[in-house]
């Protein structure tokens, strides 16, 4: 197997602190793999980065269109969103037009992120509810599978119709036999791929014909970056900076997917030991590589070369990705 290779470095001072390594593979409309970082066939689990992949049955079963679901319908099922006002209200409404409310997801309950919604259920004395998981919009797009198909019980079961779809969809763009799946934290099964499988899903994503279901889903993800995670976010800020000619995707545990239509590529990264902080760092560098981010943008500043400080303010050190991903 080959081993990860060395991709962000810490540096404080004039001396390297830390390192992360990881896998990184970029693929094309064929499934060829165009570049590579580490190992491409490193089993992985790509957490959230594949939401995009779970909302596929949605559109393809005839639910999304059924239920009139909007471009900003499809980004929340395909988002980690911080719990922001804009994200909570209309998973909210959309649940009640499908005759629901919180109790019918299966996500669990999570503080937003959002500072604004954070501090405004503290100072009422309430506790989150699952509308503010970062995932209840990919849940909300499970409820109207289930309700489309007329399917009861636990949609989060792996051998619900629901999860059944989601597999039949993973394993098609990914070409791949998936060897397993481990539950994710909003409790919904996570597949397994090749990394290099993740990328060629990705790619397959960015080469879908104008109106398929795969177009319909990064078209909606690049048209609202904002649904798609939020202010701060790496994902919103990112695919803002590339005025949304590219879908980015984050996922627990140092995961990231792009899907650049233009070039008709797919990205896939890990980094091993779990760090954002390293994974934000590459695939900045990497969308950089491929000339769909400008190294300048304040975005990519704030991530790629990054100039870290004290408590004081005092430049400390920077973050910096290796020779080897520019």
């Amino acid at each position: 197997m080959t081993q990860a290779a060395p991709m962000v470095e810490i540096w404080r001072g004039d001396f390297l602190e830390s390192a992360h390594s990881g896998h990184a593979v970029v693929c094309n409309a064929a499934g060829e793999i165009v570049h590579s970082w580490g190992d491409p066939e490193a089993i992985v689990f790509p957490r959230s980065s594949s939401k995009m992949i779970q909302a596929l049955p949605l559109i393809t079963s005839g639910a999304a269109d059924q239920a009139g679901l909007t471009t900003e319908h499809l980004a929340l099922a395909c988002a980690s969103h911080n719990g922001a006002a804009i994200h909570t209200d209309r998973v909210g409404t959309w649940l009640d037009t499908l005759g629901l409310d919180d109790d019918a997801l299966r996500c669990g309950p999570q503080l937003p992120d959002d500072s604004d919604a954070r501090n405004q259920l503290i100072r009422a004395y309430q506790t989150p509810c699952q509308i503010h998981n970062n995932c209840s919009g990919k849940h909300t797009g499970f409820l109207t599978l289930a309700k489309h198909i007329g399917a009861t019980g636990d949609y989060n079961d792996p051998d619900h119709a629901v999860q059944k779809a989601c597999l039949e969809a993973f394993e098609e763009t990914t070409g791949e036999t998936s060897p397993g799946f481990g539950i994710d934290g909003c409790s919904a099964p996570n597949h397994a791929a090749t990394l290099r499988g993740i990328a060629r899903a990705m790619a397959h994503f960015a080469a879908a014909p104008a109106g398929s279901a795969a177009a319909r889903l990064h078209e909606a993800m690049r048209l609202h970056p904002d649904l798609v995670a939020g202010e701060g976010r790496a994902c919103t800020e990112l695919m803002r900076a590339m005025n949304g000619q590219v879908a980015i995707k984050t996922g627990a545990e140092a995961f990231f997917t792009a899907i650049l239509p233009e070039q008709k590529l797919g990205v896939a990264l890990k980094i091993v030991d779990g760090a954002t902080r390293a994974s934000e760092c590459a695939i900045a560098a990497i969308l950089v590589k491929l000339g769909v981010l400008e190294p300048d943008h304040p975005a990519t500043l704030k991530r790629l070369d990054a100039p870290i400080t004290n408590r004081r303010d005092i430049q400390t050190g920077w973050i910096k990705a290796t020779a080897s991903l520019i």
